[in-house]
C-alpha cells in the first residue's frame, strides 16, 4: 500500500510539497484528541495540495509586498531626487545671485574709491588756489594800503597856492623839465590832474592884498551843502556855480566838442597831455589825430597848441590853445577840491574852505576872460 512519506532508503530529500503541515489539523482542532492512525492514513492523500496551497498564497502574498515595497521605494526615491534637483536649482541660482553681488559690490567700491580721490584732488586744487588767490588779494591790500598812504602824505603837503611840484610834474616848464620823448600825459583825476586842493588843518592861507568880504547868501548855500557833500548838480550851491562859473568857462565856439569836454570834466574822465616839443620821426600810432598843432580844437582859432585832450577812454586826441587849456584847467580844479571835500581829505573850518571855493570861482572867471599863466 502507497503512502504520502517516501521511503527514507531511497536516498533522495523529500521534496518541500510533501513534508507533513500539522498546523492545520491543530488549528481545526486545538485540544482535540489525536486521531487515530487510521484517519492519518484515510487524509494522507489530500494533505499535500493544502500545503501546496498555503506555500503558494504565501509566496504571492510575500511578491505582492515586494511589488509594493518597490513601487513606494521607486517612488520615494523619485521624489528624493526631485528634490535633490529643486534644491541643486535653488544652489546655482543663489550662487548666481552671490557672485553678481559681489560684482557689483566690487564695482561700487571701486567707484566710491575713484570718487573719494577725485574729491580729495578736486579740494587739494582748490584749496591750492584760494591760498594763491589769498596772498595775492593780502599783496593787493598791502600795495594800495601803502599807495593811499602816500597819496594821504603827497595831498596834505600840497595846497592850491603852494602845489607839490613832485606830484604835479606838468606844472614844472618844458626847459626845467629836461628833454621829453613823446607825450607825456596827466589824467583828471583826484590825485593827478590838476594841482591838490587840500590844505591841512591850521594851515593859514596865502594873505591878499585886496580887502574881501563874505557874502551871506553865497556862504549859507555853501554851509548847507557843506552838511551833506554832494555832486548833484540840482543843489543851490553847485547851481549856482555851474550857471555862474562852470557854464560860461566850458562855452567854446565849437559846441559840440564843448559838452564832450563838460561831461568829461564831471565824469573825471578828461585827461590832457602836453604835445612834444621836438619832432619825432613818423610811425604808425593807434590814436586819431584830430586838428593840427597849429589850430585849437575848441575856440577854432589859429593858436599854437601845446597840449591835446583825450576824452574818457576814446582814443581820439583833440589840440588845444594855451587859453582853453587853462579855462579846463580851472574847471578841473575847482571839482577836484569838492571831491576832496566830499571824500573828507579837507580838515579845515568852513570859513577858509569858503575862500579857498572863491578864490577857485576866480580863476574861473578869469580864465573865462582870457587871462591866463605864460608858460616858460
Amino acid at each position: 500500500m502507497w503512502s504520502g512519506q517516501p521511503h527514507p532508503d531511497e536516498g533522495h530529500p523529500p521534496p518541500l510539497e510533501t513534508v507533513p503541515v500539522s498546523w492545520k489539523g491543530c488549528r481545526e482542532s486545538p485540544g482535540g484528541p489525536a486521531e487515530s492512525p487510521a484517519g492519518e492514513e484515510a487524509q494522507g492523500e489530500d494533505s499535500p495540495t493544502a500545503a501546496q496551497l498555503d506555500v503558494l498564497r504565501l509566496r504571492s502574498s510575500s511578491m505582492e509586498i515586494r511589488e509594493k515595497g518597490s513601487e513606494f521605494l521607486k517612488e520615494e526615491l523619485h521624489k528624493a531626487q526631485k528634490e535633490l534637483q529643486l534644491k541643486d536649482e535653488e544652489c546655482e541660482r543663489l550662487s548666481k545671485v552671490r557672485e553678481q553681488l559681489e560684482q557689483e559690490l566690487e564695482e561700487l567700491t571701486a567707484s566710491l574709491f575713484e570718487e573719494a580721490h577725485r574729491m580729495v584732488r578736486e579740494a587739494n586744487m582748490k584749496q591750492a588756489a584760494s591760498e594763491k588767490q589769498l596772498k595775492e588779494a593780502r599783496g593787493k591790500i598791502d600795495m594800495l594800503q601803502a599807495e593811499v598812504t602816500a597819496l594821504k602824505t603827497l595831498v596834505l603837503t600840497s595846497t592850491p597856492a603852494s602845489p607839490n611840484r613832485e606830484l604835479h610834474p606838468q606844472l614844472l616848464s618844458p626847459t626845467k623839465a629836461g628833454p621829453r620823448k613823446g607825450h607825456l600825459r596827466h589824467k583828471s583825476t583826484s590825485s593827478a590832474l590838476c594841482p591838490a586842493m587840500c590844505p591841512t588843518a591850521g594851515h593859514p592861507l596865502t594873505p591878499d592884498k585886496e580887502g574881501k568880504e563874505v557874502d551871506t547868501t553865497l556862504f549859507a548855500e555853501f554851509q548847507a551843502w557843506r552838511e551833506s557833500p554832494t555832486l548833484d548838480k540840482t543843489c543851490p550851491f553847485l547851481e549856482r556855480v555851474y550857471r555862474e562859473d562852470v557854464g560860461p568857462c566850458l562855452d567854446f565856439t565849437m559846441q559840440e566838442l564843448s559838452a564832450l569836454v563838460r561831461a568829461a570834466v564831471e565824469d573825471n574822465t578828461l585827461t590832457i597831455e602836453p604835445v612834444a616839443s621836438q619832432t619825432l620821426p613818423a610811425v604808425t600810432v593807434a590814436a586819431v589825430e584830430c586838428g593840427s598843432t597849429n589850430t585849437c580844437a575848441l575856440s577854432g582859432l589859429a593858436r599854437a597848441c601845446r597840449h591835446r585832450i583825450r576824452l574818457g577812454d576814446s582814443e581820439s586826441h583833440y589840440y588845444i590853445s594855451p587859453s582853453s587849456r587853462a579855462r579846463i584847467t580851472a574847471v578841473c580844479n575847482f571839482f577836484t577840491y569838492i571831491r576832496y571835500i566830499q571824500q573828507g581829505l579837507v580838515r579845515q573850518e568852513v570859513e577858509p574852505m569858503f575862500w579857498e571855493i572863491t578864490r577857485l570861482r576866480k580863476e574861473m572867471s578869469l580864465a573865462k576872460l582870457g587871462f591866463f599863466p605864460q608858460e616858460a
